[in-house]
């Protein structure tokens, strides 16, 4: 996966990094910059381990599964990325007022699977693993940051384009993996 790409493939994942942190950022009115950073920090690092985690699992296999990677990596990158489609147009529940440790690393766990399966990608077209997870990371808590903030100066963004747009980008990377 080349430099572009990565970076491509960072913001998609952050995507709902920035959802969440939109969301939490409609409802506070106090600390906010304590619960924006404790929030990104969540977000950032969540997002680093679960690429790792993808990594280092497909490692096992890789013998296994090397002559099938380039329809792996579209099929995993497909599936996010209607994923992603899919859930922009479902209804949503309502945001829960909430940044305790608890709340939070669910909120980072549940933000990162997407991220686990891009690990996977990521050790199938030789990505080398510390710019990715490092990039990912970043990109996930500047997202956080964002989504956080602009959920406290505007009430009402559209959160479906978003997600949309994150979709259509990893369906972009997934025919880009088989067509190139």
């Amino acid at each position: 996966m080349h430099l572009v790409e990565l970076i491509v493939l960072s913001i998609a994942l952050g995507v709902d990094c920035l959802v969440v942190s939109f969301s939490q950022g409609l409802i506070f009115t106090h600390n906010r910059t304590k619960n924006s950073l404790a929030l990104a920090f969540t977000m950032g690092i969540a997002q680093s381990i679960m690429p790792l985690l993808g990594y280092v699992g497909v490692g096992l296999l890789s013998k296994y599964i090397e002559a099938y990677s380039e329809w792996l990596v579209f099929a995993i990158f497909m599936a996010l990325g209607i994923k992603f489609i899919y859930e922009a147009f479902q209804e949503k529940e309502d945001t829960v007022c909430c940044i305790g440790l608890k709340c939070l690393i669910g909120m980072g766990i549940a933000t990162s699977i997407d991220a686990m399966a891009a690990g996977v990608s990521l050790r199938l077209t030789n990505t080398p693993l510390l710019l990715s997870i490092a990039m990912i990371g970043f990109a996930s808590f500047g997202m956080s940051i964002i989504g956080f903030w602009s959920g406290n100066f505007f009430k009402q963004l559209p959160s479906k384009y978003l997600e949309i747009s994150g979709g259509v980008i990893l369906i972009l990377l997934a025919l880009k993996a088989i067509l190139y």
